[in-house]
């Protein structure tokens, strides 16, 4: 009983008996996760795993250093929370933009983020309820919880909530796994031209009040030269209560400023899908060219949207939601997206 008190002591109170690098919140060695991220060195060459009490941490972080390991004491107590939106002002005066509105971003390889939840508080469902006129409604309601950019890659996240609305998470860089997530939005809430798996997550689809169509799940901008974007293997895709049935795409193409080069591909297989789906699997997207200009993506035959094997009563077969072919199933497998990549 003496020594394992003594372990009990060391390891609640004691430095030496800790196995990460960094302990944030009360009784640890930062008060911030920002404080952490500071000390890790710039080119950190093996796991830097920071343990993060539960709390809510109202920080905006950017991780550009390789190897961070960001570890929650539980999924949904340890909370990263944010409300920027695309037009929340920067540190120049300017708006943020999309890709500036995260609450997490990470540019640096090696990642690894479990047990916790990444919150982008701006409040979609009230903007929208005032009035047009209101010189306070955020006309442009991108908000990201999570992006992975610049360089980015072997991203892993596991047992990890992503809470937004509209552009909840950016996957614009380099390979990334998601096991066991939740994660919540509207429209085009999993977006980007970068490679990812999501494997046993829960994708969530909430409601925008009046909207016809209220929400899509997906808009990559895969580059053509690149055969994988989207993998979603054994997920559920639920919803929210009040959103309608058949009022959810699983997808739009998106082309960043009109890029010719995006050709995006998102591939759903063996997933529970929820009545929000309909036979109308996809949908077209606007965008802004950079003069300015407004244009328009239609689906087409060769856009790279694809369903196979999926259940639920919104897993339904029509013209409008292409089935891949049962010969072409071995090549859309998480080996082949990650492309050798195994994470541990």
């Amino acid at each position: 009983m003496r020594v394992l008190l003594s372990w009990l002591v060391l390891f609640c109170g004691g430095a030496l008996a800790t196995p990460y690098q960094a302990v944030v919140g009360p009784g640890g060695d930062h008060a911030t996760i920002a404080a952490a991220l500071a000390a890790v060195p710039a080119d950190n060459p093996k796991p830097f795993t920071i343990f993060i009490k539960d709390g809510v941490y109202r920080e905006k972080l950017s991780i550009d250093k390789p190897h961070v390991q960001l570890l929650g004491q539980s999924q949904g107590g340890t909370i990263i929370r944010y409300g920027d939106s695309a037009e929340a002002k920067g540190p120049d005066g300017k708006a943020v933009g999309t890709w500036g509105s995260y609450v997490l971003r990470v540019t640096a390889p090696d990642f690894t983020a479990q047990n916790l939840t990444i919150d982008n508080s701006f409040d979609f469902p009230a903007n929208a309820a005032k009035s047009d006129t209101d010189p306070s409604k955020v006309r442009h309601t991108q908000a990201v919880a999570l992006a992975t950019a610049g360089q980015s890659d072997r991203a892993l996240f596991r047992h990890v909530t992503l809470l937004g609305y509209q552009d909840t998470l950016l996957v614009d860089a380099g390979r990334q796994l998601f096991e066991d997530c939740t994660i919540k939005g509207n429209v085009d809430f999993i977006f980007g031209k970068g490679q990812a798996v999501f494997r046993r997550c829960d994708i969530v689809s909430r409601n925008r009040e009046g909207a016809k169509i209220t929400g899509y799940i997906t808009a990559p901008s895969t580059d053509i030269s690149q055969p994988y974007g989207f993998l979603f293997i054994h997920n559920r895709f639920l919803k929210e209560p009040g959103v309608p049935k058949g009022s959810v795409r699983l997808g739009r193409p998106w082309h960043p400023s009109g890029d010719p080069r995006a050709e995006g591909s998102a591939v759903f297989i063996d997933n529970f899908m929820d009545d929000h789906f309909g036979k109308e699997g996809y949908a077209a997207i606007g965008i802004t060219r950079p003069d300015g200009t407004p244009g328009r993506f239609e689906v087409h035959p060769w856009s790279r949207f694809f369903e196979y094997a999926n259940t639920g009563p919104g897993a339904i077969k029509s013209d409008e939601r292409p089935q891949l072919l049962p010969r072409a199933l071995p090549w859309y497998n998480a080996d082949a997206v990650l492309a050798g990549w195994q994470p541990n």
